[in-house]
């Protein structure tokens, strides 16, 4: 479904900020990206979405959709893919959220905006969307402002926003780190769930190595821009190749003489 070749990302006259980066993904599977902050792993995701800020730009390689190159996609090509084919869950979805509007008035417009139907069709739409997140009383929260909602009831708002067209690939960047732990494992079997039920391909970029684990079917570790580890989970976890990956699953910390990775 999606291959990344030998990719390199640069923004102005810096330093590439990821290098001979690869990756090939099938259809329904579940890659998790992890390094500390700097490393990389957003600007991946942000170029397989076209969606680079400021001066970034791929200085060489290709990423595949199909068998297709979209470094080659017009504005119109990326229309059609975002939202449609294409999703990406943000940090914090509330940052991404009008504050001086209702969410169903948000959301309503982004449904019309990709798909032909009446105000009453994408409404009825979007609040069978927040049902399916397990969100409660879905009416009252299209009705409501986002300062009005907790972090993690945005944070589903902007998940079922992401889902709403059944999208192929769901690119996902620190979608828990703004979380607490309860709703962020409630975040994680929520995304699996979608994952079962329509077929979606995930990559999901964290610092959080537990919850990469317990996602993946393949990880990749990054550092400083590269990768340094990569395979399936069980190969990375039990048999890094790097000093790096060892010393982040020396860091991960224990409980009762286990650590939960």
């Amino acid at each position: 479904m999606l291959e990344i070749k030998d990719l390199a990302v640069q923004y102005g006259n810096q330093a590439p900020t990821i290098e001979h980066f690869n990756l090939s993904m099938k259809k329904g599977e579940i890659i998790s990206v992890v390094g500390e902050s700097g490393s990389g792993k957003t600007t991946v995701i942000r170029a397989v979405l076209g969606a680079l800020s400021g001066a970034g730009r791929v200085t060489s390689g290709d990423i595949l959709y199909h068998g297709e190159s979209l470094l080659k996609n017009s504005k119109s090509d990326w229309r059609k893919i975002r939202g449609s084919k294409m999703s990406m869950i943000f940090q914090d979805c509330g940052g991404t959220l009008n504050p001086i509007r209702k969410i169903g008035s948000q959301y309503v417009e982004y449904i019309r905006t990709h798909q032909s139907m009446t105000k009453k069709e994408a409404w009825d739409k979007a609040v069978s969307m927040l049902t399916k997140m397990r969100l409660p009383d879905a009416e009252n929260i299209m009705n409501s402002y986002p300062y009005q909602l907790s972090g993690g009831m945005r944070q589903r708002v902007g998940i079922a926003m992401a889902m709403t067209f059944n999208p192929e690939l769901l690119l996902a960047d620190e979608p828990t780190s703004a979380l607490d732990v309860t709703t962020q494992a409630q975040i994680v079997r929520q995304m699996m769930e979608l994952r079962d039920d329509f077929g979606t391909g995930i990559i999901i970029v964290t610092h959080n190595i537990g919850v990469a684990a317990y996602m993946a079917d393949q990880l990749i570790v990054m550092h400083h821009g590269k990768v340094v580890d990569h395979g399936t989970r069980e190969e990375v976890l039990n048999n890094p190749t790097s000093d790096y990956t060892r010393k982040l699953l020396e860091a991960v910390p224990e409980m009762e003489g286990k650590r939960y990775v």
